[in-house]
């Protein structure tokens, strides 16, 4: 078990009652992690210790903050065993997972560091004669950054790195399913040398989870949230903010689909539908969760894929490597049996896999999947996925969009062109052509649309989102008024 602390003011913490709680690791019920039960005060403390932390980090200057963000991702990656360890305990994900996750993670920070000499205005002609008139980009105070348990590195350095390269002061949320793996990145921070209060970090049990986030959301200096999690989480989230004019960065719920038109690369096809679905066991928001196939090369798309998914390793991450480790808890593994129970009863066809009795569930493929099975429109969130037959591009096209999620696509074709037209027909804020659906890279635009969250992260448009645009002008010779 390890016991760890929250974050303030540069300080380690504990809850001011001295309330905690534990995460169960989820294969053996042993306790992974003790950690602070916040309470709203404490809450309230490390937003206002952030506020007090801004003007001078604000007033920074870029090579400053670059330097010690640069410092953060080496101090990261060196934490790599550290972090397998925290994953495999808490969540039980793999070592291949917690690895990817730390080295996507530390580019996030190197590229957040890159961006802070990008956080440009412009100049804007103005037909007022003298006037210099100029748009500016400008820090917007405190950012709340909530991050969830299954990419718990790469997300909960997504929520902090641009918003401090920004010149912003954060409060980082970690969740309840995985509080020590998150206290490890605010540790690499702290060893990175960031002042005092700009980077904070509070753990709360998840009964008191609304009161917390809530509290937050209103506090004065809070100018910014950002979350990840599931579209139902989300709208709460969302409503909160809307009630105190807050803007937020909403990435949520996905259902992502993967076309195979009729003149794809099967192979291709097959490595990036297998990597997509069952990555991290199906739990990245990005997971392919729909595969629609044309039915003129299905039967043989199929059969490869099967077998590619029969030959994924399942077992227990702690003790050794493999492709699929323990999903996050048993609520998981009910909820994806009850979604094959009802798609064999509706005629849908077992590929592979099948039910689990434990968190350690295989890769599982249900064919001939059709709308009125629910695993046609709920996210699995787990190791089982629909395959739904097509007949041509248009049906493809209407099956990707019959739902109310927008993340990730893909679509495989060998006319390049023709796979453009069609993911350009897609709603979706990412499609990838000939890729598989779960791809991230620090610098690129990312978010969804519809069900999927509003608001994008990375690169500059995580500058216009964590900045503020401030018009400002400077008279430069002597103005003509009116009276």
């Amino acid at each position: 078990m390890k016991n760890i602390s929250m974050l303030i003011n540069g300080e380690a913490t504990q809850a001011a009652n001295g309330a905690t709680f534990d995460r169960r690791n989820p294969l053996d019920g042993s306790v992974a992690t003790r950690a602070p039960a916040a309470t709203v005060a404490d809450a309230i403390a490390a937003i206002d210790a952030a506020a007090k932390a801004f003007p001078a980090w604000s007033a920074t200057g870029p090579g400053q903050r670059r330097a010690l963000l640069l410092k953060a991702a080496h101090a990261l990656e060196a934490k790599g065993e550290a972090f397998a360890a925290a994953i495999a305990a808490e969540t039980g994900g793999s070592a291949l997972w917690a690895g990817f996750n730390v080295h996507l993670a530390a580019g996030t920070l190197i590229e957040a560091a890159a961006m802070t000499t990008q956080i440009s205005g412009e100049v804007i002609p103005s037909d007022v004669p003298g006037s210099l008139a100029m748009g500016i980009r400008q820090a917007a105070g405190v950012v709340l950054g909530m991050a969830p348990w299954n990419a718990p590195v790469i997300l909960g350095i997504r929520a902090i790195a641009m918003p401090l390269a920004c010149g912003n002061t954060v409060v980082l949320k970690g969740s309840e399913l995985c509080p020590a793996t998150h206290g490890l990145i605010v540790e690499a921070l702290q060893e990175a040398g960031l002042p005092k209060g700009v980077i904070n970090f509070v753990t709360n049990a998840p009964a008191d989870a609304a009161a917390v986030v809530e509290a937050m959301i209103a506090h004065p200096a809070v100018r910014r949230v950002n979350f990840t999690g599931s579209t139902h989480v989300g709208k709460i989230i969302a409503t909160s903010c809307a009630k105190h004019l807050k803007p937020a960065v909403l990435e949520l719920g996905g259902k992502a689909p993967l076309l195979v038109l009729d003149d794809a690369d099967l192979d291709a096809a097959v490595s990036a539908a297998a990597f997509g679905a069952f990555a991290n066991s199906g739990q990245i928001c990005m997971s392919t969760e729909r595969i629609i196939v044309d039915v003129k090369i299905a039967d043989d798309f199929v059969a490869r894929l099967a077998a590619k998914a029969s030959s994924l390793p399942l077992g227990d991450p702690r003790r050794g490597p493999v492709v699929l480790g323990s999903v996050v808890d048993m609520s998981t593994v009910e909820r994806c049996n009850a979604l094959i129970d009802d798609a064999l009863a509706k005629g849908a066809k077992l590929l592979c896999g099948g039910k689990a009795d434990s968190t350690l569930m295989p890769a599982t493929l249900l064919d001939h999947v059709t709308p009125e099975m629910k695993i046609y429109s709920e996210e699995s969130f787990g190791p089982v996925k629909g395959i739904v037959r097509v007949n041509g591009e248009d049906e493809a096209v209407a099956c990707a969009n019959d739902n109310p999620y927008g993340l990730s696509s893909a679509v495989f074709s060998r006319d390049t062109a023709r796979a453009l037209n069609v993911a350009a027909r897609i709603q979706a804020g990412i499609c990838h052509v000939n890729g598989p659906t779960v791809h991230d890279e620090a610098q690129m635009p990312f978010g969804g649309v519809k069900g999927s969250g509003i608001g994008r992260f990375g690169g500059k448009a995580a500058v216009a989102e964590f900045t503020d645009l401030r018009w400002v002008t400077v008279q430069t010779q002597c103005r003509h008024y009116p009276f």
